[in-house]
């Protein structure tokens, strides 16, 4: 309708839509439309309440409750319905029987009482958050949903479970954890994140246990950013806006401890957060709590790749290096199991790193030394680093001999088991240097095995049969030193 319309029918702006109702009978039910007819034109009102707070279905409603006809509410409508009744001062003072009393009546007795008919009614609050929050419709929600977590702590979902023998860690509730779970459809996480957010922190605030929270807070990341966002597709910037929010903000909220969240998942919204590039703050929380479990990572999680990189893939090793030192300043269990854990898996990662063709010599270094520092006061021997050196000379055959005796440089042939020594005897594609320290350091440890023979016996006849023995193992590594060096040069 135009302006023109009826001077008995009140025009006014629904969002986008033009829509009429009979200005006295609107008047009769609204506090606001009554005190504006009073004092203003037909033509003033419509400016006046060009911004009302609904949409043309909620508006509807309120029409066909003027005209006395029955108001169909439901849990998708009636959050709308009270924000709007509210706006135009439907209530008792005005009018016995009036609209917002009728609502809230509705709201208190179906919405409340039902976790799910709680979800689906925020859900549908999101045209109106604000004003949901202001008349306390917001607060009603969150008590209540306060004290049904409480009482039960599956309404946020079932916690995931952290696996202790590295296997693949998942999501999805196994049939004895469905056994227990509760029969409900709607969940946090289909809310958006004005509404998620408040609703998280003040379950923090109430103590619902964190394994339960956690679990939340990576299925609504998995939800509204890894789905969304399948690898680094391209994004409008408003999007990549959105979503970097949603990171930062769930990071704020992901409560702190060990074991909350398998390493792997920790590892997935670190990488979401490099992608996005997010703050700094942001990456550095997930590193502390990736950190203080690094013991329970796998090889794939440390495949990080570093922010914006191009054609050349590397690794980003200060990310490592900052993970690995938040290990080590963290860890205060009696057990060294955790130390040989985060040893071994370093070893593996540099293997597994070593087959890279684009890796370079610089960043292949800086992992190496940091597995060796890793395996310190483990009592590991250098042999799985040795490997990985190996795999990298294999695979990068172009590298120079003065290449190779800076990558050997972070081996420590002290600590080579005598396999690995022999092994390496016999390596072409060691340098020669590295090769006559291997020899060395096997002759080294020969002559300590013959000093201690020598100061615990007696030199009887078997003993000294066992000295010529080293001896001669000696002289066969001499030998083998120096056919080596003769066939480099040739």
């Amino acid at each position: 309708m135009t302006k023109s319309a009826s001077s008995t029918e009140l025009e006014v702006q629904v969002g986008s839509m033009p829509l009429s109702l009979d200005k006295e009978l609107l008047a009769s039910k609204s506090a606001k439309v009554a005190a504006l007819l009073k004092e203003n034109s037909n033509a003033d009102l419509y400016y006046l309440l060009h911004d009302i707070p609904a949409d043309s279905e909620t508006f509807d409603l309120v029409a066909r409750f003027c005209h006395g006809c029955a108001v169909q509410m439901s849990t998708e409508n009636i959050v709308p319905l009270i924000c709007l009744s509210f706006y135009l001062g439907m209530d008792e003072n005005h009018c016995n029987n009036n609209l917002l009393s009728k609502a809230v009546t509705f709201f208190e007795q179906t919405v409340l009482p039902s976790w799910n008919e709680i979800i689906k009614a925020l859900r549908s609050s999101e045209k109106s958050l604000q004003q949901t929050m202001q008349i306390g419709l917001f607060d009603a929600c969150l008590q209540v949903m306060i004290a049904k977590a409480s009482d039960n702590p599956r309404h946020l979902g079932a916690p995931i479970i952290v696996s202790t023998d590295k296997g693949d860690d998942s999501d999805r509730p196994n049939a004895k954890r469905r056994l227990f779970a509760l029969d409900w459809q709607e969940d946090l996480t289909t809310l958006s994140l004005q509404l998620y957010e408040p609703i998280i922190y003040t379950m923090k605030q109430h103590e619902i246990p964190p394994t339960y929270i956690s679990a939340s807070i990576y299925r609504y990341a998995k939800k509204w950013i890894f789905h969304c966002n399948n690898g680094r597709e391209t994004m409008s910037i408003y999007k990549r806006k959105s979503q970097r929010n949603v990171i930062e903000t769930l990071e704020k909220l992901l409560p702190h401890g060990r074991e909350l969240l398998p390493c792997t998942l920790l590892f997935e919204m670190l990488r979401c957060a490099i992608n996005l590039e997010a703050s700094s703050v942001c990456r550095k929380g997930f590193e502390i709590r990736i950190g203080k479990q690094l013991d329970q990572a796998k090889v794939k999680d440390l495949l990080i790749l570093p922010q914006g990189y191009a054609k050349e893939v590397q690794y980003d090793i200060e990310c490592i290096r900052r993970i690995l030192k938040v290990f080590y300043s963290n860890y205060d269990s009696s057990d060294a199991s955790g130390f040989i854990s985060v040893a071994e898996l370093m070893e593996e990662f540099l293997a597994e790193v070593a087959c890279d063709m684009d890796l370079m010599i610089d960043s292949f270094i800086s992992l190496a030394k940091m597995s060796m520092a890793a395996a310190l006061g483990t009592k590991r021997n250098s042999d799985g680093i040795y490997r990985a050196i190996d795999i990298y000379f294999e695979k990068h055959a172009y590298l120079t001999e003065k290449e190779k005796e800076q990558v050997c440089k972070a081996l420590d042939f002290r600590k080579m088991s005598p396999k690995a020594c022999e092994h390496a005897a016999k390596n072409e594609r060691l340098p020669v240097r590295a090769v006559v320290q291997v020899l060395f350091m096997a002759q080294l440890q020969m002559r300590e095995t013959l000093a201690r023979t020598a100061y615990y016996d007696d030199k009887s006849e078997k003993e000294e049969k066992e000295e010529d023995e080293v001896r001669m193992e000696m002289e066969k590594m001499s030998i083998k030193v120096v056919g080596f060096l003769i066939t480099k040069q040739k």
